[in-house]
């Protein structure tokens, strides 16, 4: 798979790109990174790229003429065009897992206080947020999709198999881990997890996964697919919740 991602700051991507999985798809040629700085395509002396917004406001509108450049320079019938900008779509693993199937992804960053509401109208794009929050640029955001889209394509993880229990992948939150030792400093590893007995094991971590999801991410619950022994662990759970309060 192809990234390009166009950015104001690829100083900041090389650390990224050079290490760990992402560093080592790309000298696996299982992914190949481009980034291009849509400054080289300012017609300003000082490769401007910004201006004063209409209407007046504070902070500054990336220009259409230089990022329209930047992307028709990259742009092919094969391209997903994809601005990071707060006002996207949230992204979510389930949009990781269809990106995986496109043949070259362009990632625009967003920068300042965000695009010339035009360029959208140039290209058929889609918007991405990684989050409820404003950041300085879209350059982690970048990062984030880059990373969560490569880690799921074929043959880049060393066990694909670890990817079936993820947080997300069920629709609920991940069970909870644990290594050696089984004592530190009195906390102990969950005995069922020393046992084993492989079905235990499994009813274990099913009900510890709906358990974090029910605290942390109550929400997921709305749309997971649960099963009757899925729903019966989560009675369990709350008849045992009520049994510490009598």
């Amino acid at each position: 798979m192809i990234f390009r991602i166009l950015t104001l700051f690829p100083e900041r991507f090389q650390p990224y790109l050079s290490t760990s999985i992402i560093g080592r798809s790309i000298r696996d040629n299982k992914i190949e990174v481009s980034l291009i700085n849509f400054r080289d395509f300012s017609n300003n002396k000082h490769h401007k790229v910004d201006d004063t917004t209409y209407g007046g406001g504070p902070g500054m509108v990336l220009q259409c003429e230089p990022l329209y450049k930047a992307i028709k320079s990259v742009y092919t019938s094969n391209s997903k065009l994809i601005f990071l900008t707060p006002q996207g779509k949230l992204f979510k693993q389930s949009k990781a897992w269809k990106l995986t199937k496109e043949k070259e992804i362009i990632l625009v960053c967003g920068s300042y206080e965000g695009f010339d509401q035009r360029i959208f109208e140039l290209f058929d794009h889609e918007t991405l947020s990684i989050g409820d929050y404003v950041l300085t640029s879209g350059e982690l955001a970048a990062l984030v999709v880059l990373d969560s889209i490569t880690r799921l394509l074929d043959n880049v993880l060393h066990n694909p198999n670890s990817l079936e229990n993820e947080s997300f992948t069920q629709g609920l939150l991940e069970y909870d881990q644990y290594t050696k030792p089984d004592d530190f400093l009195n906390l102990k590893v969950p005995e069922v997890l020393l046992s084993g007995d492989h079905h235990k094991i499994e009813l274990w971590r099913k009900k510890n996964s709906l358990i974090n999801t029910i605290k942390n991410r109550p929400d997921l619950l709305e749309k997971a697919i649960l099963s009757i022994s899925d729903i019966e662990l989560l009675i369990s759970y709350f008849e045992e919740k009520k049994n510490d309060y009598e």
